[in-house]
C-alpha cells in the first residue's frame, strides 16, 4: 500500500474514531435486512455484487503485491456467487487473520466495506452507501 492510501485510510479510521467519540455514528449494527452471503446463505443479488465490487476495487487500488497474492486479478460483478467469488472471499478473510470459511459475515464485511469503494461503502462523513445496506456489518455507522 503507498503512502497516500495508507494517509487516506488512516484519516478515515480517525474520523470514524472522532464521530464515534461524539456520538455521531450511533450505536454499531448490523444494517437491518442484510443477510449473510455464500454458499448456503444469499447466493445472488445485490449483496453478492457489492462484495464483488469491493473486492475489486480492494484490488485495484491497493498495489499489486495484493493483486499477486490473490487467486484472481478480478471477479466477474454478476451478482452471482460462484467458485471465483468464494475462493477471492477465502483470500480476502484469510488476509486478515480471519477464518477463511468462503462466508461474508458481519467481521468480513465490515472489512470488505471499510476497504470497498467510498461512493458504494460510504463514509463517515457523507453516511453510508447502497452497499451498506446489502452486505452484513458491524460497521460504525449503525443504522
Amino acid at each position: 500500500m503507498n503512502v497516500m492510501a495508507r494517509i487516506g485510510k488512516g484519516a478515515v479510521a480517525l474520523a470514524i474514531a472522532g464521530a464515534s467519540v461524539l456520538g455521531l455514528t450511533g450505536t454499531a449494527s448490523a444494517a437491518p435486512g442484510a443477510t449473510y452471503i455464500g454458499s448456503g446463505y444469499a447466493t445472488s443479488g445485490a449483496g453478492v455484487w457489492c462484495v464483488q465490487h469491493s473486492l475489486n476495487y480492494f484490488l485495484n487500488n491497493n498495489g499489486s503485491a495484493y493483486r499477486a497474492s490473490a487467486p484472481y486479478w478480478s471477479v466477474d460483478e454478476d451478482s452471482q456467487w460462484g467458485p471465483k467469488t468464494e475462493a477471492e472471499v477465502r483470500w480476502f478473510q484469510a488476509h486478515w487473520g480471519y477464518k477463511a470459511d468462503g462466508i461474508v459475515g458481519p467481521v468480513t464485511g465490515f472489512q470488505i466495506l471499510v476497504y470497498g469503494e467510498p461512493k458504494y461503502s460510504g463514509t463517515p462523513w457523507g453516511g453510508p452507501g447502497y452497499c451498506y445496506w446489502q452486505v452484513p456489518s458491524d460497521h460504525m455507522y449503525g443504522a
